[in-house]
């Protein structure tokens, strides 16, 4: 009888790390899935105006900034992973953004980071000004982290200003949804995504007793999610994307 009661407690013990595992993975590589339909229809269309390419910038901030919390006060390596894969997924978007804007563009002028222009910040030609942002970005982070790591109001200040970049996600796309009037060029199917992945990471953040940071930041994007989604609903048929 004990034996029994063992085996069957070894076999749910086997199924919950089957089931972690599984989870684990998921929040690695689910955050970067909402970016697969919004890739292929600016391939399919060579338009990038529906897509606000300043969703990358947050992104790539705010995870950034996660992977230097990492370093001051270590969570879950998923977490960090999923950081890595995000910055990746990012860096993939602004390529394309920048490919399609090389074939589309008429005038020969084109605006460089080392310009200076605050006016063209975010919206420069080449994709190796974008690198070049982030790689400065991140030697400002490193340098101020090898220097305050001792201090625990640093670290979670840095942990907060993660969380609240990662929160604004939606915001540049809510707001260029504003100005356009429509949500044409934008995959509906994205936004669907980000509304499914962040019910679940926020679901997996307070499962797995992550920093308070982390779930709500969640239920802040759940909300800017709903926001985008009514405006698909208010701008009606014709000015709504695709959703193929």
């Amino acid at each position: 009888m004990e034996a029994e009661v063992f085996i069957q407690a070894e076999g749910a013990d086997g199924s919950w790390t089957l089931l972690s595992l599984l989870a684990s993975v998921v929040m690695v590589f689910g955050g970067a899935l909402p970016y697969v339909p919004q890739y292929q229809e600016i391939q399919r269309s060579s338009n990038t105006e529906g897509f606000s390419t300043r969703v990358c910038l947050v992104l790539l901030v705010a995870n950034i900034l996660r992977i230097f919390f990492w370093i001051g006060k270590q969570f879950e390596v998923t977490l960090l992973l999923q950081s890595v894969v995000m910055i990746l997924t990012m860096f993939a978007m602004l390529h394309l953004c920048c490919s399609v804007h090389s074939s589309n563009r008429v005038s020969t002028k084109q605006h460089r980071l080392t310009d200076l222009d605050v006016r063209y910040f975010w919206k420069w030609s080449a994709f190796e000004d974008y690198l070049l942002f982030c790689f400065g970005f991140a030697a400002l982070c490193a340098v101020l982290t090898l220097l305050l790591l001792d201090s625990a109001v640093f670290v979670e200040a840095l942990g907060s200003l993660a969380v609240t970049f990662e929160a604004m996600l939606a915001v540049p796309q809510l707001l260029q949804n504003l100005q356009n009037r429509c949500t044409r060029g934008m995959s509906v199917k994205m936004v669907l995504l980000w509304t499914v992945g962040d019910a679940f990471k926020t679901a997996y953040f307070v499962m797995n007793d992550s920093p308070a940071q982390f779930w709500v930041c969640g239920s802040v994007q759940i909300l800017l999610d709903a926001a985008i989604l009514l405006q698909v609903l208010l701008y009606g048929r014709d000015g709504r994307a695709k959703l193929g």
